[in-house]
């Protein structure tokens, strides 16, 4: 059996809660924190897409990092977001996690511009001199650089991540990483692909959803991550019960659709900052729709 990391687990994505005036509202995060290592979650990732790092002031960005550390009960796990323009802006934000006390931090490529290889290796030693581990967050979709089996594993074998956040929504990348590299820790990026990155031999899930619904979150990465070929039949069941939902992480609205899940099942998701608006009539609809099948079936915690 596989040691267990920190890294290792259902590491929530957080969302990041705001006030009525758009300050960060930290004690609603704070909360959110603790709610989520009290429902049986391994870990947190603030600071991430999800959380809106790139809507933040430096100073609320460190804040941010510094209430999910103070709402941490022990050995729950800080996966601190540290994406950034540029290699230095990055190693800046790995230097303060590890000074709040995160356990790991998650590391884009740098995002300004497309990268070639070379850079791209370089920008994660820069970051790996914070003295975290890094686990590296390949999102092609969103960024101009796509981190392919061979960069990451070049990257893994220097010594600069423990492990991937794969996020291009192609699970037979996995077999080739892990052919490359096998000994990399591979964590599942989408949420609409647990099952297939589970089976492919994922340790870790950095996610969305459970910020709405943790506990049939963690159940159905066990039963995909198992092993045991019985569990694949409820948990196939399960996925199917929750992929409509699931599969809004990946889209464009993901920000907004999460949170608008959270506000649905009773929880404080609210508004995002801008340039991240008021979603469309049509898809608040399809997203509350979502959801509400998802309690239905008794998927509501």
């Amino acid at each position: 059996m596989t040691e267990k990391k920190p890294w290792h687990g259902v590491i929530v994505a957080t969302a990041l809660q705001f006030k009525d005036d758009m300050s960060v509202d930290y004690d609603a995060f704070g909360e959110h924190v603790a709610w989520l290592a009290a429902n049986g979650c391994d870990g947190v990732a603030p600071n991430g897409s999800l959380g809106e790092y790139q809507n933040l002031s430096d100073v609320e960005r460190a804040q941010v990092i510094k209430t999910a550390v103070d709402a941490s009960p022990e050995g729950f796990t800080v996966m601190a977001g540290v994406g950034a323009y540029g290699a230095l802006q990055s190693a800046h934000w790995a230097t303060q996690a590890a000074e709040a006390g995160a356990s790991c931090v998650m590391l884009l490529p740098p995002n300004t511009f497309r990268a070639n290889h070379e850079q791209v290796k370089e920008h994660y030693a820069t970051v790996a001199k914070a003295g975290l581990p890094i686990i590296g967050y390949n999102n092609p979709i969103d960024t101009k650089v796509d981190l392919v089996p061979e960069l990451i594993a070049d990257i893994f074998h220097a010594g600069n991540v423990v492990g991937v956040k794969e996020f291009s929504g192609d699970p037979r990348r996995i077999y080739e990483i892990k052919e490359l590299a096998p000994d990399i820790d591979i964590l599942i990026g989408t949420d609409d692909t647990v099952l297939e990155v589970g089976l492919a031999g994922a340790v870790g899930w950095v996610s969305g959803y459970p910020n709405a619904i943790p506990q049939a979150c963690i159940e159905l990465f066990n039963l995909c991550t198992s092993g045991n070929v019985q569990d694949l039949v409820r948990g196939q069941e399960m996925y199917r019960d929750l992929h409509s939902l699931l599969r809004w992480d990946s889209k464009t609205e993901f920000v907004q659709a999460i949170k608008l899940s959270m506000d649905v099942v009773g929880l404080k998701g609210g508004k995002s900052r801008p340039p991240r608006g008021p979603l469309s009539p049509e898809i608040t609809a399809r997203i509350i729709a979502d959801t509400e099948a998802a309690v239905a079936k008794g998927y509501g915690k």
